[in-house]
């Protein structure tokens, strides 16, 4: 094993750690105003959506319906992994349409 590559991964580790660890310990420290609280409380689903849908936007139409799908089915069971398998079925069954 490479050393630099080794010490590259170590610090990323330390990085991410020191981040995390660091808002902890600054929302102990600190009482944030009631706004940042109502932020924050709201971010999980913005964070995710910038993360799926420049994946969504390269699917183009086939990816939008799978999401469609997706939402459908979290809305009809309120259960997230009925509604990962349907997502994952609907690209796979567009997949052997296209």
């Amino acid at each position: 094993m490479r050393l630099d590559v080794l010490l590259a991964i170590i610090g990323m580790a330390l990085a991410t750690y020191l981040c995390r660890a660091g808002g902890y310990a600054l929302f102990r420290a600190l009482r944030p105003p009631r706004f940042v609280e109502v932020t924050l409380q709201h971010l999980p689903g913005p964070i995710f959506v910038a993360y799926v849908a420049p994946a969504l936007a390269a699917q183009g139409a086939k990816g939008f319906a799978a999401a469609a799908v997706v939402v459908a089915a979290q809305a009809a069971t309120r259960n997230l992994a009925a509604a990962i398998a349907a997502g994952v079925g609907a690209m796979w069954l567009l997949g052997l349409a296209a």
